[in-house]
């Protein structure tokens, strides 16, 4: 038995069908949905719109500045993180992973304070003061 090729009439009438495929199926795409799109500016309105207009502005919290290591004169170690406001640092008395005390200073320049601990310095100072509760302050450089 052997086979042989289709005949050359029926393979062009078959080629030709399947060049058409592709143009038939756009024309039936392109019939889908011939409605016309309408583009309105504004879109519907907000309805906290006028509280949103009234409301202060947002205070953003202040970014991290530097964390520097300081050893103090009885031999401990302190770690602060200084933040970029002049008015907020972290504390760490073991390590820098360890749970922080939140200072705070009124204004930039004063000493920052909180949970009884005591701190004056700057971020880009070699030394600060440290103070702990109920202790007396002693110096601490970078």
């Amino acid at each position: 038995m052997t086979l042989s090729a289709p005949p050359a009439k029926e393979s062009a009438a078959m080629h030709n069908a399947l060049r058409a495929l592709p143009l038939v199926a756009l024309v039936a795409l392109a019939a889908c949905d011939n409605k016309p799109t309408t583009i309105v500016a504004g879109g519907p309105a907000d309805p906290t719109a006028n509280q949103i207009a009234s409301a202060p502005p947002v205070k953003l919290p202040p970014a991290l500045l530097a964390t520097k290591s300081y050893r103090c004169k009885d031999n401990s170690l302190v770690y602060i993180d200084w933040f970029n406001d002049g008015t907020t640092a972290n504390l760490h008395l073991k390590k820098k992973d360890a749970a922080a005390v939140h200072l705070e200073a009124p204004t930039a320049g004063q000493p920052y304070a909180g949970e009884g601990y005591e701190l004056t310095g700057k971020a880009d100072s070699g030394s600060i003061t440290f103070k702990t509760p109920g202790g007396s302050g002693q110096s601490c450089d970078a």
